[in-house]
């Protein structure tokens, strides 16, 4: 399996990229904060989950380990595949520890794909994965969980807008916006 490629990023489309290792392009698949971050032309190291199916071979790529290896736990959990565990690592994790915290999968479903029931399911398994793989989650811990209004996120979210591109505008506020 490939554990990592270092090369250069051609971004395609959004979530998307080609990565040129010494000639040969592969096809990347990421979290559009991921791609969001990279810039065409530069050089960067991605750490890839080899995703092999009867019908598909795919390549995911992470920034970082940790949100390779949650990318792996997630994409095990019943009921999410590759499309809803990228859109899940596009999140930041302070938001989903919220989720966990407050027992609250209102904050969830503000996620593209995820409805009501999905999102309660998911709660308990993201429980559990906050237990069992806390490490995961490190980098995250004693940050500011309430960042993103659950209901900004919800509203824009019901206007078509994606969650990886409300997170960011919603992190470019200033913290001394309030909502009347």
């Amino acid at each position: 399996m490939i554990a990592h490629l270092r090369g250069t990023i051609e971004k395609q489309l959004p979530g998307s990229a080609t990565i040129d290792v010494n000639g040969v392009g592969y096809l990347v698949s990421m979290p559009i904060n991921t791609w969001d971050e990279v810039t065409d032309g530069s050089t960067v190291t991605l750490h890839i989950l080899t995703y092999v199916r009867e019908d598909r071979f795919e390549l995911f790529g992470f920034l970082e380990p940790k949100t390779r290896q949650l990318f792996e736990s997630l994409i095990q959990l019943s009921g999410v595949g590759p499309k809803l565990g990228l859109e899940l690592c596009a999140v930041p994790r302070s938001m989903l520890l919220q989720a966990v915290d407050q027992n609250d999968p209102s904050i969830l479903t503000s996620i593209k794909g995820i409805g009501r029931k999905t999102a309660e399911k998911l709660l308990l398994e993201l429980k559990s994965l906050t237990e069992k793989h806390a490490h995961i989650f490190e980098s995250e811990v004693g940050a500011v969980s309430s960042r993103f209004d659950p209901d900004a996120v919800a509203a824009l979210s019901s206007l078509g807008f994606q969650t990886g591109d409300i997170l960011r505008a919603l992190e470019h506020l200033p913290m001394s916006l309030t909502s009347t």
